[in-house]
C-alpha cells in the first residue's frame, strides 16, 4: 500500500468516527494533532477512534484534538479535508448519533491502561469548565497565531545548522550565502505571517492583517522618528506584528459596521491599514521593541545568573503548566528570542520535561510486571517519547496514575537544572525552532559555543532527565497500595500504544488515581 493510500484510509476511517462531514465546521493540524471543530460532540465514537491503529490519542479541547504524530498529521490532514469536501458534494446529511456498541463491563480487578484513560477522563468535563478562562481562552487563540509557523521555523533552523556547520568545516563558500539567504528569508519576514495569522485569528481580514503588520519590515522606516529616536526596520519584532494586526482587526470591524455598503471596498482596507499603520509606526513599533528587548535580556539574564536554580523551576514547572494551558503563553517568547538571538535559550531547557516522562515511563514497565496493558502501552509509546512526541505516555500513563506524573516532573526538573547549570557558566545551548522535542531537537541545536558543545550539554541533559525520572518514579512513584491494584495480570488484549493516550484535557490539574480517588498535581 503506497503512503497516500496509507494517509487516505486513516482519513476514511477517522471521518465517520467524528459523525461524518456534516458534523465538521473546521479542519486545522499542528506539530502532531488534527484539530477539528465539530457541530455535536455526542456523535463521536471515542473508543473506537482511539482504537485506530494511526491514532495515539484524543484530546477534547475547545477543538476535538486527534492525535497522529509529527510528519502523519500533516498527510492525513489533506486527505481529511478532501474527503469531507467529497462526502458534502455526494450527499450532504444531517449527523446521525453513532450505534451503542458498548460491551459488558470488564472485570474490575486489573486496572488496565483503559481503565486509566477512563479515571482521568471522568473529571474532564469539570475541569475543562474551571479552566475555560477568558485569559486561557485568549492564550490558545494566541497559540494559534503562532502554530502555523512552526514546519518554516523548522525549516529555516535546520537550513540555518547545516549552513553554519559548512562555514565551520569551509565547505562550499560559493554555496552558504545561498543558504544563509534561504534560512533568514522567513525570519526577516516573519512579521507579516504574523499579522496575516492574527487577523484570520481574530474574526478580521487576514491580508489587511499582514498589510498592517509589514509596515514594521518595510526598510524605509529608519526614516521615520517616534520618542525622538529613528525607527530600525524590523523594531518591534512578533510582538510588535501581533499588536498591529489586533488594532488593524478592531479598525475594520469598526468600519464595516459605520462605513455605507456602496464604498465599504474602498474605505474600510484604506482606514484599517492606515490607521493601524500610523499607530504602529509611532507607538507600537517602540513599545514592543523596548518589550522584546527586556524580554531577551531577562531571559539571558535567568540564565546566566540563576543557572542551575532557574533550570530546575523551568524543567519541573513546564509539564503542569501544559496542564493549565499556560505553556501556550511561551510561544511567542520563544519566537522573540530566535528573532533577536537566532535561537531561545528556554526550549532545550523545557524540553527535558519529556525527558523525565520517558524515565518514568520506564520505572512504571519495570515495577507493574504482571500488568501487561500497560506494559504494552510503554513498550510501544517509548519510542515516540524518545523522538519527543509525549502525548502517548502523558496521557496514557504518568498523567491518570498521578504518582508518577509528579516523580517524571523532578525528573525534568534535574535535566533542566543540568543545561541551566552550564548556561551559567557561559555555555548557551538554545534552539532554532520551536516545536520538536527530545532527539528530534538535535539538528535545531545551537549556541555560543558551537555545534559540538551545544548537542554535548543537550545529551547530557536528556540523559540526567532519563535518570532522574526514572529513579524518582521507581522509588517515590508508587504507594503499596497501588502496586498491589496496579501489579495484576490481564488477559484481556494489550492495547497499543497508539490507544493509550486518554482524551483527559490538557488543562487538567487534577488527575484520577488508581484508587478513583484524585491526586492534585
Amino acid at each position: 500500500m503506497s503512503n497516500d493510500n496509507k494517509h487516505r484510509d486513516t482519513a476514511a476511517a477517522i471521518l465517520p468516527l467524528v459523525g461524518g462531514a456534516g458534523n465538521v465546521t473546521s479542519v486545522v493540524h499542528c506539530m502532531t494533532r488534527l484539530r477539528l471543530g465539530l457541530r455535536d460532540r455526542s456523535l463521536v465514537q471515542e473508543e473506537a477512534l482511539k482504537a485506530l491503529p494511526a491514532v495515539m490519542g484524543v484530546v477534547d479541547d475547545d477543538t476535538y484534538q486527534i492525535v497522529l504524530g509529527p510528519g502523519t498529521v500533516a498527510r492525513v490532514t489533506p486527505e481529511f479535508e478532501t474527503l469531507v469536501q467529497e462526502e458534502r458534494a455526494a450527499a450532504p446529511v444531517v449527523p446521525t448519533a453513532p450505534q451503542d456498541t458498548a460491551s459488558a463491563p470488564s472485570d474490575p480487578a486489573p486496572v488496565t491502561a483503559e481503565e486509566l484513560a477512563a479515571q482521568g477522563a471522568a473529571l474532564r468535563a469539570e475541569r475543562k469548565a474551571k479552566n475555560a478562562t477568558p485569559f486561557k481562552v485568549f492564550l490558545r487563540r494566541i497559540a494559534n497565531v503562532f502554530v502555523p509557523l512552526i514546519p518554516a521555523l523548522i525549516g529555516s533552523g535546520i537550513i540555518a545548522g547545516i549552513n553554519g556547520l559548512l562555514i565551520n568545516l569551509e565547505w562550499l563558500p560559493g554555496v552558504t550565502p545561498a543558504l544563509a539567504a534561504i534560512a533568514s528569508g522567513f525570519m526577516a519576514l516573519i512579521a507579516v505571517f504574523v499579522g496575516y495569522n492574527t487577523a484570520k485569528e481574530f474574526g478580521g481580514t487576514p491580508i489587511l492583517g499582514g498589510a498592517a503588520a509589514s509596515v514594521i519590515v518595510y526598510a524605509g522606516v529608519a526614516n521615520v522618528e517616534a520618542f525622538g529616536q529613528s525607527l530600525s526596520p524590523g523594531q518591534g519584532g512578533v510582538l510588535g506584528a501581533l499588536g498591529a494586526a489586533l488594532l488593524g482587526v478592531q479598525v475594520e470591524k469598526w468600519s464595516r459596521r459605520w462605513v455605507p455598503e456602496a464604498v465599504d471596498v474602498l474605505v474600510t482596507p484604506t482606514i484599517t491599514v492606515l490607521v493601524a499603520g500610523l499607530v504602529t509606526l509611532f507607538g507600537l513599533m517602540f513599545v514592543a521593541g523596548e518589550v522584546s528587548t527586556s524580554i531577551g535580556d531577562f531571559a539571558n539574564w535567568l540564565l546566566a545568573n540563576g543557572g542551575a536554580g532557574a533550570g530546575l523551576v523551568l524543567g519541573g514547572l513546564f509539564l503542569p503548566l501544559v496542564m493549565l494551558g499556560l505553556h501556550q503563553a511561551l510561544i511567542p517568547i520563544h519566537t522573540t528570542l530566535i528573532e533577536q538571538d537566532s535561537f531561545t535559550v528556554l526550549l532545550p531547557i523545557l524540553a527535558m520535561a519529556g525527558a523525565g516522562q520517558v524515565g518514568a515511563a520506564i520505572a512504571v514497565y519495570l515495577r507493574l510486571p504482571h500488568n501487561t496493558s500497560i506494559r504494552t502501552t510503554i513498550r510501544s509509546a517509548l519510542w515516540p517519547g524518545f523522538l519527543g512526541v509525549g502525548e502517548p505516555l502523558i496521557y496514557g500513563v504518568s498523567l491518570p496514575l498521578g504518582r508518577p506524573f509528579i516523580t517524571a516532573s523532578v525528573g525534568g526538573a534535574l535535566g533542566g537544572a543540568f543545561v541551566g547549570f552550564f548556561n551559567q557558566l557561559g555555555d548557551a545551548v538554545g534552539s532554532t525552532a520551536i516545536g520538536p522535542s527530545g532527539w528530534a531537537l538535535f539538528p535545531l541545536l545551537d549556541g555560543n559555543k558551537g555545534l559540538g558543545v551545544s548537542i554535548a550539554i543537550y545529551a547530557g541533559g536528556l540523559l540526567v532527565g532519563y535518570v532522574g525520572g526514572f529513579l524518582a518514579t521507581y522509588y517515590y512513584g508508587f504507594t503499596k497500595t497501588m502496586l498491589t491494584e496496579l501489579n495484576v495480570g490481564t488477559a484481556e488484549p494489550a492495547v497499543p500504544a497508539s490507544d493509550a493516550p486518554s482524551s483527559v484535557a490538557q488543562e487538567e490539574l487534577a488527575v484520577a488515581s488508581p484508587r478513583g480517588g484524585v491526586a492534585n498535581v
